[in-house]
């Protein structure tokens, strides 16, 4: 494959890619062009208040399975200074972050924020009942990804390292190689590899793991329990758990970045629109009139 993955950028040259889109349990995120962030769907903790955000250059949002605690979120903005903001649900402390410095890419699972520094090393906030937040000894990260209990890190020479929860084995990455990007799901992990390819470990209840087939994948992105895979035509593949439609999307094209929720799936087009299918109950997928949505790219430190 001749395209590179920002994931694979930042393995070659420790620049970052830019997420701009995010998906949480019953709301979807965007980073505007100009550094401004719009979010739509459920707003009961404020998750979605975000219109004061300014110079973000990237996003995150927490999830939640479908099952736990419903509704709980929370959303994570990261500024070009490096430093972070959180809004939404903080019960465990997870949008503490005020004091970070020096972060380049953040990540939200559920009940906890994941923020990669400068110099690899991981700082979390929030939930630690199953130690998804001991990561205070990582070292040469250049990407992380938070489930719901368990937390992925990408490392320089791409390997993959894993806390938390291990009951279905999410956790045994240990054998990967070769990986470029990470996604974490509610009791999955996903693994994009530098050939295409895609690893995945886990529940599989839904078939959310069954990826071994595909090819020339760019990204991936993991919901509760689906995976989304984009492909370097600009199509996407999905698998899993499908009871909403999030699966959906063997008519997209045009995509150029992804991101999954737990029962939803959002696409940004090449000319910074945005789709979305899967479930709507809160208004999550109203993302038709959304223009100027960033495209993803690699940001310089």
């Amino acid at each position: 494959m001749d395209y590179i993955t920002p994931n694979e950028a930042a393995l070659r040259t420790k620049h970052y890619p830019k997420d701009t889109l995010a998906a949480g349990r019953r709301h979807t995120v965007g980073l505007q062009s100009d550094g401004t962030v719009t979010a739509v769907g459920d707003n009961k903790y404020g998750q979605c208040e975000v219109s004061g955000w300014r110079d973000i250059v990237a996003v995150a949002a927490g999830n939640v399975h479908m099952a736990t605690n419903t509704g709980n979120a929370h959303t994570i903005g990261l500024k070009s200074d490096g430093t972070v903001l959180a809004v939404g649900w903080n019960k465990h402390e997870q949008c503490d972050v005020n004091d970070w410095r020096d972060v380049v890419a953040v990540a939200a699972g559920w009940c906890r924020t994941l923020g990669l520094k400068s110099d690899g090393t991981v700082v979390a906030v929030g939930r630690n009942n199953e130690g998804e937040c001991e990561v205070s000894g990582w070292q040469e990260i250049v990407a992380v990804a938070a489930g719901d209990w368990h937390t992925i890190g990408l490392k320089l020479n791409g390997t993959v390292t894993a806390v938390g929860n291990n009951r279905y084995r999410q956790c045994e990455v240990n054998g990967w190689r070769g990986i470029v990007a990470a996604a974490a799901g509610y009791l999955h992990t996903v693994g994009l590899k530098s050939d295409g390819t895609v690893a995945a470990v886990g529940n599989n209840r839904y078939h959310q793991c069954e990826v071994i087939g595909w090819r020339d994948i760019v990204s991936i992105a993991v919901g509760s329990s689906h995976t989304v895979g984009l492909k370097s035509d600009g199509t996407v593949a999905a698998v899993g758990w499908n009871e909403y439609g999030q699966c959906n999307v063997s008519d997209w094209r045009g995509i150029v970045a992804i991101a999954a929720g737990c029962a939803h799936t959002v696409g940004l087009k090449s000319d910074g629109t945005v789709v979305a299918v899967g479930d709507n109950e809160y208004g999550q997928c109203d993302v038709s009139a959304w223009r100027g949505i960033q495209l993803p790219g690699i940001r310089s430190l």
